[in-house]
């Protein structure tokens, strides 16, 4: 791999870990022995600034500011099926923790660049890492960077940073030293909020210290949540060498695309083809160019209670408390 290539990333050896957990969630048992090859992985997330450079060079439509067809969600109650994404919302008190909808609400026109909402921006968190970013807009992200998403078995072997068999990416205490180990939450979880890391909700990269791989917020890093709620946006290098490339949709005629990347990269999981939207103004600015839109989700029955936690697993990421994106494998497992 070249010197540009590879720039903001870390050579990863590879080794044998012990992967899993019996501590935590069920799908993470059992424990089991791994052997990973070497690999470069970005030293952080990807950050809001990043992102929207990728936004500016391809004119991407993010999961987030795309409408939900009706079709794809029949019964659902309609003043759900708008762009938007599920918002961190605190109750006033302590709440069972068995029902996700006490402290997660879907707010329409959340998104990326208005993580709150409409109205809030991300003014001044150009540092701080992107989120409401579903697996298909990582996946664009990615591909249109050179790079690759890490495999479950790469992520989590990166982000424990040497440190086997440990609870967390900096060893097995909640706060080493009195001091928090990432963006994480302090208080009782979801109503109270100490922020003795100094943040309500996401953290600039690299502002905690980096685990035993040089790697930076690997844990936590997009809110004040429980610290192994899911992994941030990272990448991998890809592993065969690939130039930066335009993402554009599979119907964009082969003549007026070179250099471009091939439909079977960014197809989703869905078997419907990409859509190309004509020049449109979404939430996040006006871009002349056509916007590759994300693909439909396979059709499916959806209660109205259930709407909105949908929307989640469809792949939206949350402001705070979850991370952006989880790998492929992880993804593909957590379904």
């Amino acid at each position: 791999m070249t010197r540009a290539a590879t720039q903001n990333m870390t050579l990863i050896a590879g080794g044998m870990f012990w992967m899993g957990s019996e501590d935590f969630y069920p799908e993470e048992r059992p424990v089991h022995q791994v052997t990973v090859d070497g690999f470069w992985m970005d030293t952080h997330p990807v950050t809001v600034a990043e992102f929207r450079h990728f936004v500016k060079d391809t004119g991407y439509v993010t999961t987030a500011e795309v409408a939900p067809d009706p079709a794809d969600y029949p019964g659902a109650d309609p003043s759900l099926l708008a762009p938007g994404s599920l918002v961190f919302t605190p109750p006033p008190g302590p709440v069972p923790l068995d029902d996700y909808t006490r402290w997660w609400s879907f707010v329409p026109g959340a998104n990326w660049c208005h993580p709150e909402g409409t109205g809030s921006t991300v003014g001044g968190r150009e540092r701080h890492p992107v989120t409401h970013v579903s697996w298909f807009d990582a996946r664009a992200y990615a591909e249109w960077a050179g790079k690759e998403l890490p495999t479950e078995v790469e992520w989590e072997f990166a982000a424990r940073g040497g440190l086997d068999r440990k609870a967390f990416t900096w060893g097995d205490e909640h706060e080493p030293k009195g001091r928090p180990g990432g963006n994480v939450w302090q208080g009782e979880f979801p109503w109270q909020n100490l922020e003795t890391d100094g943040f309500a909700g996401t953290s600039p990269v690299g502002h905690f210290r980096p685990n035993g791989y040089g790697l930076h917020d690997t844990a936590a890093t997009c809110g004040s949540g429980p610290p192994t709620t899911s992994p941030p946006t990272m990448l991998r290098a890809a592993r065969t060498s690939r130039r930066r490339r335009r993402v554009v949709s599979r119907r964009t005629p082969a003549s007026t695309r070179p250099n471009t990347i091939r439909a079977k990269r960014i197809r989703a999981v869905s078997s419907r083809a990409d859509r190309i939207s004509a020049p449109r103004t979404t939430a996040c600015g006006t871009d002349p160019r056509p916007a590759r839109v994300t693909p439909r989700r396979p059709r499916r029955a959806i209660s109205d209670s259930a709407a909105s936690f949908a929307r989640e697993t469809a792949g939206f990421a949350l402001v705070r408390g979850v991370c952006n994106l989880i790998p492929v494998a992880y993804w593909e497992r957590m379904g």
